[in-house]
């Protein structure tokens, strides 16, 4: 992608981003375009754009151009000649997406929520079970690192894919700070979970990846690590830390409630696919 063309794009995206509340594009899909643009199949016009990585498809159309039948054309020539079941994101759901999706045979599959908590609430006392050390990042911690994720989230679509370049391009971004990785650790040294927390402004913090691995279940760790998070968050001064959740995953949902995490109907994100059905009348038509 040209210069033009990713300005198109951000600027796209941050005239939908003002207008609806959400950023229609989530931060894998703009690490590939600054690191790995020669992964993405972009069709790019003035008022719309779309853009595919590997299956995944992100459609965007400008507020002033919507309801004009852009988005149905972007869509048509994105999915030309792509036999492959594909996935797309409605970031915020949005209805104008929930009926293109319903033109195009793409079923709703998945929703992810955003949890916010103000950190005008208390937070409780931090205590680490007997027997487990709570420290910050260092750079020998690497490999572990990528192991306890791997690990963790050996069934997550997405992060469970992240390998050593995927590590090494989130560790170059801007807003990344080596002291907003916690680390949990046995007595021997041995990772046992970890708090990856971000800082998106003076205001905002997330609670961006936590992971448990296995040898670390059972002993309250995802408690603990998040509780450790919002108390380093707290320390940097940000008035509202939130984080994304499977809706479906109960165990996680419950903990972040009581931990004064709360979900509004608004935050939540939708991923829909390509139905099976279309997936073989379009190997049919290319045979």
């Amino acid at each position: 992608m040209d210069t033009d063309a990713f300005q198109i794009v951000s600027a796209i995206s941050a005239a939908a981003r003002a207008v609806d509340g959400a950023a229609p594009l989530d931060e894998g899909t703009w690490r590939a375009l600054r690191h790995r643009a020669d992964l993405v199949a972009a069709i790019v016009l003035p008022d719309g754009f779309a853009l595919v990585i590997d299956d995944d498809l992100s459609l965007v159309v400008h507020p002033d151009a919507r309801s004009l039948g852009l988005g149905r054309r972007l869509l048509g020539r994105a999915l030309a000649g792509r036999p492959r079941t594909g996935t797309a994101w409605s970031h915020g759901n949005h209805p104008a997406a929930a009926a293109l999706a319903r033109t195009h045979d793409f079923a709703r599959v998945r929703d992810l929520w955003v949890l916010r908590r103000p950190m005008s609430r208390p937070l409780g006392d931090l205590v680490a079970p007997s027997g487990v050390v709570v420290r910050g990042y260092r750079p020998t911690d690497r490999d572990a690192l990528l192991r306890a994720n791997a690990a963790a989230f050996a069934a997550h679509p997405e992060q469970g894919g992240m390998d050593g370049a995927d590590l090494d391009a989130r560790m170059a971004e801007p807003w990344f700070d080596p002291a907003d990785l916690l680390i949990a650790t046995d007595v021997d040294g041995r990772m046992l979970g970890f708090h990856w927390t971000k800082v998106h402004s003076a205001t905002a913090g997330e609670v961006y990846v936590l992971g448990v691995a296995p040898e670390g279940q059972g002993q309250g760790l995802g408690r603990l690590l998040t509780l450790a998070g919002l108390h380093h968050l707290a320390e940097r001064g940000v008035d509202e830390v939130h984080l994304y959740v499977e809706s479906d995953n109960a165990p996680a949902t419950a903990l972040y409630a009581g931990l004064g995490f709360s979900h509004a109907d608004v935050d939540t994100h939708v991923m829909y696919r390509r139905s099976p059905v279309v997936e073989q009348r379009a190997s049919r038509e290319v045979t």
